[in-house]
């Protein structure tokens, strides 16, 4: 079981050129990871903010939110909610399970294709993703803290502080900060 600190927003539409050209400037700082194309599929739980159930990579992946802790202030230009999150992953060494084709055009799940780039500061992980859902576009700026339970916290904040010093897009409001079994809840009406 891993657990993490998250903070993550949800936009409509395509990432903004600005935003993106900022998140890969060297001067952001951290290890950055080489971009991923994936397609993910949950489990449509409407009206479920705290559990999360995926196939990712021949993988499930359960999540279960410990705790909806306050909302993070980073100046101006950010406010969001941090929340604790458990997360249990599965493999199936026989690559026999977990398979998208298995659930593909189930009404129970959704495909959600992901562009993801990813900085890594030593213990928390920021990612800025493309998202494409029921054919149409969001994205998603995202911080997941790691480590020692009673430093994620910190964690999290001290790398959120610095990377939102030079963030140059619209203001982040707590209203779009939420993990994504809300968003899907968001999204999934409209299917």
């Amino acid at each position: 079981m891993l657990i993490t600190m998250e903070m993550r927003w949800f936009e409509r539409g395509e990432i903004p050129t600005e935003i993106e050209r900022w998140f890969n400037q060297d001067s952001l700082g951290g290890q950055i990871k080489s971009l991923e194309d994936q397609e993910d599929w949950y489990l449509y739980l409407p009206k479920s903010n705290y559990l999360g159930i995926k196939l990712r990579q021949g993988k499930l992946e359960i999540k279960w939110r410990q705790a909806e802790l306050k909302v993070l202030h980073f100046g101006e230009l950010a406010a969001g909610k941090a929340e604790k999150w458990a997360k249990w992953t599965c493999e199936d060494p026989t690559s026999k399970c977990f398979i998208p084709a298995e659930v593909a055009g189930k009404e129970s799940w959704m495909s959600v294709k992901k562009m993801r780039s990813q900085r890594v500061y030593q213990d928390c992980a920021v990612e800025l993703t493309q998202l494409k859902i029921n054919g149409k576009d969001s994205w998603s700026l995202a911080f997941e803290a790691t480590g020692e339970d009673n430093k994620l916290m910190d964690n999290l904040q001290a790398v959120a502080s610095q990377v939102f010093k030079t963030y140059p897009g619209s203001k982040l409001q707590a209203k779009d900060s939420f993990a994504y079994p809300s968003w899907l809840s968001v999204v999934g009406e409209s299917r």
